[in-house]
């Protein structure tokens, strides 16, 4: 078997509860299942593992029949039947790119709604990545009694709305409307570009390093008041004011949070109501059962506010970037409440144990109490569920207590769902991959189970430094995770010079291709504003930051570059998060060790066939093949070569040319589509227009000043034309990555739509992507069913063409007879692309081990 992928898919809606709470359902995400327990003695006893897709991260119930779920990085929900033993998959609806939340409202719950990306290989629409003014952000919706007969269903309708991807669904207690929460939802800033060409922008000061050495010339980060004026941060310290912006600011940022859905009519509907000001980051909804409030829980990033460090020269940001927050909704009003609100100061370098006794951080999943009186908070970077009185944290009333706390077994808490009648809520934890029982009456954990965990042990035992708040800073309230959400990106910049320290020279190679001509290659503290770098894909590419400013230099024998890059950040946890102390040599070892694991998805954008649009192979020939910037091509730079795990970097520094003040590292190209929705430029252009209104404030480069690739290749130092920049950018946002488009992808296989058209193409699409190992494999072909009432599963063996069955005493079969066998049943088999070196511990022997699941 391969190696286990780590994509570290966060949870949304992690559990769900049969009516008379005998039922728990969980979904395991790294296992790619559904665990049912029982909880009749209060402590759950499992009864049943259901196959689904990959990463399941939300589930729910239509009735206590059928079971939904939904599995983010297959871009699938999973129809189960649970009205059996075993239950049994009887539909895969395909929707779009990464789906994450589920809820069902109606009448009778007739509609099922679900957040996805707007983008991805299975919908029917043209996402429209270089059109401006279009929102990024779905709802597909479904009958749940008639979800359509043709390939993956046929949704009753899209919900378009104009945010950077929907996270979270919540609805109200009549089932009449459906709240939609923007993931990334942004908080009003942007960025002002360098403006080197009119001799740089005048920013607050320090304008120089502890060694006297002038700020490099870049950008600055500005924000949206309420005042509607975009202002920079001004310099406390010195007493200069913010100054006003408005001139150079070419857009309009409305920051739409939370959305809402009718469903009272024949056809589902947005509706003109949305709440602005609600958060950075949205994670969950909740809705009070009594009131009808709304609570988000969210965090607020601060990232207008300039510097880490210590502060000695300048403002900082160290433990203190953001807050954890739960905003209450009323109609249109939006009141967030900082969840820290006993943290008064942050003047010194270090918090108190009170603090941090007292602190929750990264609030995900909420559960009221059935009167309206109570919220309980799964609090992930705190290893606590969180308690409050809705009065009083509506009135801002609370006060942050210990005792308003429950510390879990497992650690890393991310969902939790009430059982009233019993007194008893029940709280996932990514920390052991487990389930804890909490009692609500005594509010203790009675109890703690753990699911399987195919997950190396490197991966566990990492994980908790990523997101553990009270681990890596004093006051418990900050963590890696604040800006890099689930190991990811906030789709923010954020200005983390530090004036307090001296010029230093850069060690980093540059690329062959690229002379230096002389060029100053010091990296300078103050190093302006720089958007979030993912933590994914980090193993064999090279330096690490934009600049490449983690250099990894100072590796001992044995150890990669990128080892010791990614220790290089051990810095932060003193200078950015707050902690009284680095981690130790060993632990960020283990850090380290968890983070090169982690791994993008497969590309949303590239066909699943690996064919190329008109569009994007035109753009692939220049990208190759002509010169761009007088020196090279682009894949002279941005190298890509998927065997050599080649994305857009070779892992080297170029020199930027005259319009930018400092040499970058060659960045990867895999995540490209993530940027989309910035179709502006804030440059200082006498009569420039105004963009209007945007998804978000940062686009693309280190700064995320360009509003898109084309743009960026619009700088003087390339020589395309117009119609050269569209074409590569069409490549470019198709990139590839570590894992194939094909993975994840899935198709359910019924007597009765066997013989479509539209069915047999994907099987066939499946089954043939699975014999490919040139130029890589690309997947592992898994089926898994229900045939004779024992749950079956088989993994295709490329070489022979046969499916290996989960049973050793069993003969292995062909396509057409394992459809045979399912027809004879009246069974339904999914098929599903595994990650290379997945299948087999997928499709047929769970354990890892040669020991097969059903010998």
């Amino acid at each position: 078997m391969g190696e286990f992928v780590t994509f570290e898919s966060g949870h949304v809606r992690p559990m769900a509860l049969s009516s008379n709470g005998l039922r728990l359902f969980v979904v395991n995400t790294p296992d790619n299942r559904v665990e049912v327990y029982n909880t009749a003695s209060g402590t759950p006893v499992l009864t049943e593992s259901i196959p689904v897709g990959l990463e399941p991260v939300a589930v729910a119930l239509a009735n206590d029949n059928q079971l939904w779920v939904v599995n983010h990085l297959s871009d699938s929900v999973s129809v189960v039947d649970v009205s059996t033993t075993p239950a049994r998959v009887v539909n895969t609806l395909l929707v779009g790119d990464e789906p994450r939340d589920i809820v069902f409202a109606g009448t009778g719950n007739k509609w099922a709604f679900i957040t996805a990306a707007h983008r991805g290989q299975n919908v029917k629409f043209d996402p429209q990545l270089t059109t401006a003014g279009v929102g990024r952000a779905d709802v597909w919706v479904y009958n749940t009694a008639s979800q359509g007969t043709a390939l993956g269903g046929t949704p009753v309708t899209v919900l378009n709305m104009f945010g950077d991807t929907l996270r979270a669904l919540a609805k109200n207690a009549a089932g009449t409307r459906v709240y939609a929460a923007v993931f990334n939802s942004g908080n009003k800033t942007t960025g002002l570009t360098d403006d080197i060409g009119e001799g740089g922008i005048t920013k607050p000061p320090p304008t120089t390093a502890a060694d006297g050495t002038t700020q490099p010339q870049t950008g600055l980060i500005v924000q949206k008041n309420a005042a509607g004026n975009w202002m920079d941060s001004g310099d406390p310290r010195t007493n200069t004011a913010p100054r006003n912006w408005n001139s150079r600011v070419k857009l309009n940022l409305p920051d739409y949070d939370v959305f809402t859905i009718d469903t009272s009519g024949s056809t589902p509907t947005v509706t003109s109501t949305r709440v602005t000001g609600v958060g950075t980051t949205l994670f969950n909804i909740a809705v009070n059962p009594s009131s009808g409030k709304l609570y988000v829980s969210n965090q607020e990033a601060l990232n207008l506010t300039r510097f880490e460090g210590p502060g000695t020269r300048s403002t900082t940001v160290r433990g203190h970037f953001v807050e954890s927050r739960i905003t209450v909704i009323d109609g249109t009003t939006a009141s967030p409440r900082h969840l820290n609100k006993h943290i008064t100061s942050y003047a010194a370098a270090t918090g108190t144990s009170a603090e941090k006794a007292a602190s929750l951080a990264t609030p995900l999943e909420m559960a009221v109490s059935p009167d309206g009186a109570t919220l309980y908070v799964a609090a992930m970077g705190s290893n606590k569920l969180g308690r409050f009185s809705t009065s009083a944290l509506e009135g801002n009333t609370f006060t942050p207590s210990a005792s308003s706390h429950v510390t879990l077994t497992g650690g890393l808490p991310t969902g939790v769902i009430l059982d009233p009648a019993r007194n008893l809520a029940f709280v996932t934890t990514r920390g052991d991959n487990g389930v804890s029982v909490v009692n609500t009456s005594t509010f203790t954990e009675q109890a703690h189970v753990k699911m399987n965990n195919p997950e190396p042990a490197s991966v566990v035992a990492g994980r908790k430094f990523l997101f553990d708040a009270s681990l890596t800073s004093s006051r418990g309230d900050s963590s890696c995770s604040g800006c890099h959400v689930f190991g990811d990106l906030d789709q923010l910049a954020w200005d983390l010079g530090n004036p307090d320290e001296r010029r230093v020279q850069n060690p980093g190679a540059y690329n062959v291709n690229i002379p230096r001509l002389g060029r100053n290659t010091n990296l300078h503290p103050m190093k302006g504003p720089m958007t979030t770098q993912s933590l994914r894909g980090l193993k064999g590419n090279g330096p690490m930051h934009w600049r490449g400013d983690r250099t990894g230099q100072s590796r001992s024998s044995g150890e990669t570059l990128e080892q010791q890059a990614f220790q290089d950040f051990n810095v932060a946890f003193t200078g950015l998060l707050g902690n009284a102390t680095q981690l130790s040599d060993a632990d960020m070892a283990t850090f380290t060790n968890y983070a090169l694991q982690l791994t993008y998805p497969p590309s949303p954008i590239l066909a699943l066939d690996l064919s190329l649009t008109t569009a994007q192979a035109q753009g692939q020939n220049i990208y190759n093949t002509i010169t761009s910037d007088t020196l090279t091509t682009c894949n002279g730079c941005h190298v890509v070569n998927a065997v050599q795990n080649r994305f857009g970097t070779d892992g080297t520094l170029a020199i930027e040319g005259g319009g930018v003040d400092e040499d970058m590292k060659i960045p990867h190209l895999r995540n490209m589509y993530q940027k989309v929705g910035m179709f502006a430029d804030n440059t200082q252009i006498p009569g420039a227009p105004n963009f209007g209104d945007q998804i978000r404030g940062f686009g693309f480069d280190n700064a995320g000043a360009s509003g898109t690739v084309a743009d960026f290749l619009s700088a003087p130092v390339f020589t395309l034309n117009a119609t050269q920049r569209g074409q590569v950018e069409q490549f470019v946002l198709a990139m590839n990555s570590e894992m194939n488009p094909i993975v994840g992808q899935q198709v359910t296989v019924t007597p009765a739509n066997a013989s479509q058209a539209d069915v047999s193409a994907r099987l066939n699409l499946i089954v043939s992507r699975g014999k490919v190992t040139s130029p890589r494999v690309e997947c592992e072909v898994v089926v898994k069913g229900v045939i004779a009432g024992v749950p079956k599963g088989w993994v295709h063996n490329r070489s022979t063409d046969r499916f290996v069955p989960n049973k050793s005493s069993e003969g292995v079969s062909t396509l057409s007879e394992l459809l045979a066998a399912a027809a004879g049943d009246n069974a339904a088999l999914t098929f599903t692309c595994a990650p290379p070196g997945n299948g087999t511990r997928f499709g047929v022997a769970r354990s890892g081990t040669s020991k097969r699941d059903r010998d």
